[in-house]
């Protein structure tokens, strides 16, 4: 399994990616590969507010529809417009071509609650 070091990462299987003032957001290689074939994405609008540990989006496969989880609050800046037509790019590239949408957090993000790769790593291994 792939794991960038330089993300965090939550139990619901979303990476984040800090980048300055903004962080990145998109779903872990281990979570594509439990869901399949993605078929769809479904992802907020720009300048929709996202909060913390609520759902965002869905990812659609040919098994099942999941909901993604905003891993911190803020307005979304960002989303990755690709996706609508190429939703096969989170099976093929979670980390860089398919990362979901860009939020700009309220305040300095609250990262705590987050796991660095080797945590995550740990977590993902003893679900199997």
């Amino acid at each position: 399994m792939s794991l960038p070091a330089d993300l965090y990462y939550s139990e619901e299987h979303e990476w984040v990616k800090v980048e300055g003032d903004k962080v990145r957001i998109g779903i872990t290689e281990f979570a594509q590969s439990e869901l399949g074939d993605v078929v769809f994405v479904e992802l907020p609008e720009v300048g929709d507010e996202v909060e913390a540990d609520e759902p965002f989006g869905s990812v659609e496969s040919v098994k099942t529809v999941s909901e993604l989880y905003a891993p911190v609050s803020g307005k979304v800046v960002e989303i990755n417009e690709d996706l609508d037509d190429s939703p096969e790019f989170v099976n093929e590239s979670p980390y860089d071509k398919a990362w979901m949408i860009v939020i700009e957090p309220d305040g300095k993000p609250d990262l705590n609650h987050l796991m660095s790769a080797d945590a995550y790593e740990k977590m993902v291994n003893e679900e199997e």
